[in-house]
């Protein structure tokens, strides 16, 4: 089987375990830059030209496709899908996982649990606003960010109205999200394949940081979800049309509660906590859709 991982860096731990686990199994793998590719379309005859050549004949496709290139990198995804090729992150689905809003509006739809949002355009009720996440402290996200990158934890109003008013005078969109507060600064990553949990990981920020992104100095540790986690993450996942994904939820009162769905999820982190071999098990998901 004719394999091709779109990935900007062959040298990224996720890109290179993922070529690794392919050989492993006799298949032909390639790594491709998609920001390197020129897409050539004309009736009934899509194709990829790349390094001088038309790519050809490829069975199926992994895009790893970074949120800074989400345009041009689903725009590929799209022609290979297209031309044929199986994907184990679909186009359209890439594109709502990368929509904050958006996709905490399709999750909420499928009944899944959430931590109480407010989006708002810019409004000048900074106060109503924090009033309708249910008070401080709260979470402020910025609707493009990544890894933790413009996440704020505000512990006063004072201060929620202040972060607020600034990113509102920046133009900049931001989620407002209640706090909480029983996660005490971790999370859990649960990492989706062809509709089974196949590993998870309990992400702990450092000292004095609620962000638990390994990417900020988090830990991560093996953990085993409960019925009703593994349940959340594999709807949650469903939700969003993806094939692979790794699904971030907070341990609440109230149950699981889904903060994102990922859907270029690394490997690095939940094949080091767990033990497991993640990139066989993308691997096999191709062989069994294909």
């Amino acid at each position: 089987m004719k394999i091709i991982i779109l990935s900007r860096n062959t040298n990224l731990y996720s890109t290179k375990r993922l070529v690794e686990a392919a050989k492993k199994r006799k298949h032909d793998v390639e790594v491709v830059d998609p920001l390197k590719c020129d897409i050539v379309i004309e009736k009934r005859n899509p194709n990829i030209y790349y390094k001088g050549g038309y790519i050809k004949e490829v069975d199926a496709i992994i895009p790893r496709i970074g949120a800074s290139v989400t345009f041009y990198g689903t725009a590929v995804v799209r022609q290979f899908e297209m031309m044929g090729a199986f994907t184990t992150t679909e186009s359209e689905a890439l594109v709502r996982s990368r929509d904050k809003l958006r996709s905490l509006q399709v999750l909420s739809r499928a009944k899944i649990g959430l931590p109480k949002t407010v989006f708002t355009n810019y409004s000048r009720d900074v106060s109503g606003l924090i009033e309708q996440a249910g008070g401080t402290p709260l979470v402020i996200k910025l609707l493009e960010g990544t890894q933790g990158v413009g996440v704020v934890l505000a512990d006063t109003k004072n201060a929620a109205e202040s972060v607020i008013e600034a990113f509102n005078g920046l133009q900049a969109r931001v989620i407002v999200q209640e706090y909480i507060k029983e996660a005490k600064g971790a999370d859990i990553r649960a990492f989706v394949v062809d509709g089974h949990v196949v590993g998870a990981m309990k992400r702990q920020g450092k000292e004095g940081e609620f962000r638990s992104n390994l990417h900020r100095g988090g830990s991560a540790e093996i953990v085993e979800l409960s019925d009703e986690e593994e349940i959340a993450a594999v709807k949650a996942t469903k939700a969003m049309g993806l094939g692979v994904a790794g699904v971030d939820l907070l341990q609440s009162s109230r149950g699981p509660l889904i903060l994102e769905v990922n859907s270029s999820p690394g490997l690095e982190g939940i094949e080091k906590a767990t033990g497991k071999d993640i990139a066989k098990s993308i691997i096999r998901y191709i062989e069994k859709s294909v």
